[in-house]
């Protein structure tokens, strides 16, 4: 009995799937007149979240319609959780190597 209220409750409260934040890049004003390297490091890095972001958001609808029963097959939810955590793992890594170079770039002495 409480199981199936928790499911009412739950019903109630996702009917409708999550949409992903989107993130957008600054308007940045390159100094030389053209788009520097940053610049395109920083839309890739923006992209990737995004892109990550995505998945993630799919991976948790998937795992809505299936306890909602909706879901047709578990290998739909399987497919979306791998790529989320692909995602995620690409995205932590190239965080860390971006934090590593910072840090090396502020222990440098000019």
């Amino acid at each position: 009995m409480e199981i199936h209220m928790e499911l009412n409750t739950v019903r109630e409260m996702r009917s409708e799937p999550i949409e992903p934040v989107v993130f957008k890049s600054p308007d940045l004003q390159p100094v030389s007149g053209e788009k520097d390297m940053f610049g395109k490091v920083l839309d890739s890095v923006i992209g990737n979240i995004n892109t990550t972001n995505n998945y993630l958001s799919q991976a948790e609808n998937e795992e809505i319609k299936l306890s909602l029963g909706k879901a047709e097959s578990t290998h739909d939810l399987a497919i979306a959780l791998q790529k989320a955590s692909t995602a995620l793992q690409y995205t932590v890594a190239v965080r860390d190597k971006f934090l590593e170079a910072y840090k090396e770039l502020m222990n440098m002495q000019f």
